[in-house]
């Protein structure tokens, strides 16, 4: 089966809120190829199947922020703030919108996080040996150091002795 959505699509249209990945009900809703209004309606027929983890509407500050980043006008817009979905809540879409392109396109999206999910656990990763490798080498500076030091020490000229003055001895 050939992908509806290319995945590089889909990264584009998430985004971090309030320290979760999310995506925009209007960019859900142009890809399952239905109208906003339409997602919100099935959605709020179902709302409790979508708990605050699986979507949240954004307050007006995040909303004008987002637009800001995403450069969209103000033009023809919408009577109420938009909704977001976590992962949880796409998740969750795939059992209130029922046709056959809402399935495969949840299923392209799901892929989509789960494979930012490896990407970040990756970038973990990489930063945990990275702190480790820096911690080496701070140790290993304050040696090189240390070993510097001990050699200019062996380097410098031993203090000269008080020379002894001999007295002679008169009958």
């Amino acid at each position: 089966m050939t992908n509806l959505i290319p995945a590089e699509r889909i990264e584009t249209k998430i985004f971090l809120i309030r320290g979760q990945k999310v995506m925009l009900d209007k960019d859900l809703a142009e890809l399952y190829g239905v109208k906003t209004k339409v997602l919100i309606q099935a959605v709020k027929r179902n709302i409790d199947r979508f708990p605050d983890d699986f979507m949240f509407q954004l307050n007006k500050e995040e909303s004008q922020l987002l637009r800001s980043q995403i450069v969209t006008s103000n033009r023809g817009g919408r009577r109420y703030l938009p909704y977001v979905f976590t992962e949880y809540g796409v998740s969750m879409l795939s059992s209130v919108l029922k046709s056959k392109k809402a399935i495969q396109v949840n299923i392209q999206i799901m892929r989509t996080f789960s494979k930012l999910r490896q990407i970040l656990s990756t970038h973990k990763e990489l930063a945990y040996k990275l702190k480790e490798l820096e911690q080496k080498t701070e140790k290993h500076d304050e040696e090189i150091q240390a070993i510097f030091d001990a050699i200019r020490q062996l380097m410098e000229p031993p203090p000269e002795k008080p020379k002894r003055k001999m007295g002679f001895i008169q009958d």
